[in-house]
């Protein structure tokens, strides 16, 4: 008799029970504080003034009304979800995205030369996206272009998925460059911005490496026997939606109203990305560009007021299951704080650090990072909160504040798998697939990268890295 295979719950249930367990947990945990500073217009915690403070073991406010504040805290997430989803259904209405997946589809799949390169290429450029500018949020977006792209090409919504978000979540891990993490973390722990450039290089390189190997390696295995995707079936109803499992013989034509709809769309995404590098712009105007593309796209691409209205409805509608779990995800991180435990497990992790050998220090506060980063997932709030008190720590255990910085910033290898991530539930969400079957594929990268992390904390330790 075939075993049955074992079916996890549904995400938002899965994610549930974790704010379940968070709340139990403000009963076991005792609450503490840190005393907080204002520092270069940041809230940090001081190092060393951890005490403890009465607890507040939460109760029906933390079951029932945290993720309601979830809602509130991850509204910016949120909205843009709600407002990709229902721009991209206009534009899918125009046709235009269909015709040039369509014709793209076929070059790729006629020059073998390109469709090697096809891989590497596009994750490698999302890659340096998340190492020079902090790429993240930004290639949600990305998702409904790729996710297509990825099944007219052979391949299923894994790979369409990874090349933007697996690509920049390698590069923001192994930043060289990143302002929001390497930037902020080095300054506040008092070293030179940006230093230590040559060794963060080639981690970014292997790093980065790692995933592309791994993405490639599923790619051609599917390719070659799609019964072997882990998302098989939900492709199926996918490639009927979009029109690509039919065989492609011959281009089609591109329209005068096609090629308006492109020029808006590249347009809008010219607009987005020197926004993101000359203004730093954050989750609120990129989703303005992308209402923008969306309304503008329908007007020439000869939609009528009702078609549009219809079609972006009809677009967010479909996101409204990752807009439930993005809110109640971000509602762990409002009962530990709202039970005071959040400090208290910091406090915990940090003087677990200081027992050991600075080798073995070093894996521990990498360790911890991780555990924080289940938390708070912004690596500019992440850095705020721990930087403060794990760099003179590491001063104590013979560990350099520049190494300090570097185990902070590993810890982000594993934020694409994390179902308490609102960019990760997002982007999941985006592409109709289920977290389980996405960690269930992360989970042999994910290996590998901490694996990766680990080893290259050895070296730093060693030779002392410090601020040059």
């Amino acid at each position: 008799m075939k075993a049955k295979s074992i079916r996890l719950p549904h995400t938002l249930l899965l994610i549930y029970i974790m704010v379940v367990l968070t709340v139990i947990a403000t009963w076991i945990i005792p609450g503490g504080e840190y005393k907080r500073v204002e520092k270069d217009g940041r809230t940090v915690p001081v190092a060393g003034s951890y005490a403890r403070v009465e607890g507040r073991p939460q109760g029906l406010d933390g079951l029932f009304v945290s993720p309601a504040k979830g809602f509130v805290a991850a509204a910016m997430i949120i909205a843009i979800v709600f407002i990709c989803g229902g721009a991209f259904n206009v534009i899918q209405k125009t046709g235009a995205i269909t015709a040039v997946i369509h014709n793209l589809s076929l070059d790729f799949g006629r020059k073998k030369t390109l469709r090697l390169l096809f891989i590497p290429v596009t994750m490698i450029i999302f890659s340096l996206g998340g190492a020079i500018w902090g790429m993240c949020e930004e290639t949600m977006p990305f998702i409904l272009i790729f996710v297509p792209l990825a099944l007219s090409l052979g391949y299923d919504t894994i790979v369409g998925v990874a090349l933007p978000f697996v690509g920049a979540a390698a590069g923001f891990a192994g930043a060289f460059f990143n302002p929001f993490t390497v930037g902020i973390a080095q300054g506040i722990a008092g070293l030179p911005l940006y230093s230590g450039l040559g060794y963060r290089l080639i981690v970014w390189a292997g790093g980065t490496a790692i995933a592309i190997a791994v993405v490639m390696r599923y790619a051609a295995r599917v390719r070659k026997d799609p019964t072997v995707s882990l998302t098989y079936e939900d492709d199926l109803e996918k490639r009927r939606k979009l029109n690509v499992d039919k065989p492609v013989i011959e281009k089609v034509v591109v329209s005068g109203a096609h090629k308006r709809v492109l020029f808006v769309f590249a347009a809008g995404f010219a607009v987005m990305i020197f926004g993101i590098l000359k203004f730093r712009w954050e989750i609120g105007p990129i989703a303005g560009v992308f209402l923008a593309i969306g309304v503008f796209s329908g007007i020439v691409g000869r939609l009528s007021g009702d078609e549009i209205g219809k079609a972006f409805v009809e677009g967010a509608k479909d996101m409204v299951n990752a807009a439930l779990i993005i809110g109640t995800a971000r509602a762990i991180l409002i009962v530990a704080q709202d039970g005071r435990i959040m400090d208290t497990i910091l406090a915990g992790l940090a003087g677990a650090i200081s027992q050991f050998h600075p080798l073995i220090s070093a894996q521990i506060m990498f360790v911890s990072q991780c555990v924080i980063n289940f938390f708070v997932h912004s690596g500019t709030a992440q850095a705020a909160l721990t930087i403060p008190i794990m760099a003179p720590l590491g001063d104590l255990v013979g560990i350099t504040r520049q190494t300090s910085v570097f185990a902070y910033q590993l810890a982000e290898y594993i934020n694409p798998v994390l179902p308490t991530s609102g960019v990760t539930m997002g982007v999941l969400g985006l592409a109709g697939l289920r977290w389980e079957k996405w960690a269930k594929w992360m989970v042999p990268l994910l290996i590998l990268w901490v694996l990766f992390a680990a080893l290259t904390l050895i070296p730093p330790v060693l030779m002392k890295w410090g601020p040059a």
